[in-house]
Formats: structure tokens, sequence, C-alpha cells
């Protein structure tokens, strides 16, 4: 897709996107969108359906635009509203997390070998954990939300939320190690 530039400060689009202007509303949809689909995508599995998660996070950001008080990042703003979107088609499919209070689950320490995977690789592996696991990793590893936040967020125990972390972590660097042995 072709940006239309319009020569204006994110401040000025905005402010036309306010007022209706279909253009404004395209070029803000074209700088953001593929950015966007990628969050969409971390989250939901098929592309058809991270396409569906996108549209609507479009209309919910058109909708509520008039709230964004430009305080942090405007495509933060989006960002936050594209996964909550994502969240809520998850729930909406009645994605399930499993739930663990385990109190004896600590935080794997980080592995000191170098790893060759390539992003690409890493995202593969990412969307093949089960949905609780990769959601729960998705907002605290790349999103930066706490497992307080999580588990209001998700409706869980801060204790399943940390519980679904760690065996995220466990299953990634296990499916990291095959991955690594199958390069040799």
């Amino acid at each position: 897709m072709r940006l239309i530039k319009l020569g204006n400060s994110e401040t000025q689009l905005i402010k036309k996107c306010l007022k209706g202007d279909r253009k404004s509303q395209r070029a803000l949809y074209d700088q953001f969108s593929s950015k966007m689909l990628g969050v969409c995508r971390r989250y939901v599995r098929s592309q058809y359906d991270a396409e569906e998660v996108l549209s609507n996070g479009f209309i919910k950001v058109f909708n509520n635009l008039s709230y964004y008080r430009s305080e942090g990042s405007f495509e933060g703003w989006i960002r936050k509203i594209m996964v909550r979107e994502a969240l809520n088609f998850l729930r909406s499919e009645k994605a399930f997390f499993e739930e663990t209070e385990d109190s004896s689950l600590e935080f794997m320490a980080p592995v000191e070998e170098q790893r060759d995977l390539e992003v690409q690789d890493l995202l593969q592996l990412i969307d093949e954990l089960p949905t609780g696991y990769r959601t729960v990793f998705n907002l605290f590893a790349i999103e930066g939300y706490s497992h307080q936040e999580i588990a209001q967020e998700l409706a869980i125990s801060e204790g399943t939320s940390k519980s679904q972390l760690n065996k995220a972590r466990k299953m990634l660097q296990v499916r990291m190690n095959e991955l690594e042995y199958e390069q040799i």
C-alpha cells in the first residue's frame, strides 16, 4: 500500500481524522496497519482472524480517537487497543488458560549459550505455543505488562500468569534446543 503523505504532523492528522476526513483516516490506517497486524498476529494464530481483529481494532481507534490525550506515543495508544481487541477475540473463541497455583514455580535462569535463531524462527516458535502460554508470554515479554496487569486483563490469578509464562519459557527453550540440534 502507498502511504499518503499529507505533509502534516501526527497531531494534524489526528485532527483531520476527528473531522471525518477520509484521506486522513486512510493515511493513519496505512501508517500503522502493517505494524498492528503483526501485533494482532502474535496473539491470534490465523491470518484471517488477525485481519478481523485489526479491522475491529481500527474501528475502535477511529471511534475513540477523541479520547486520545497526547500522553505517551500515539502508536502505543493504538497498540494497546489492538492488544485488547486480540484478547477480546480470544475470549470470544473461549481460549482457556490452564489454571495453576503452584507458588514453587520460579522463572528460569537466562540461557548463556549463543543462539543462532533468526527473529522469524523465534516468532514461529512463539506462535506454536498453546494459547494461554502465548498470550501471557506476549503480554509480559513483548508488551511489558506486569503479572498483576495480566491477571486483571485476563481474569486469572497472578500465580496463573507466572505459571503460564514459566511454562512458555520452558517450552520455547526446549524447542530452541531442538531447532539448534537439527541445524547441526
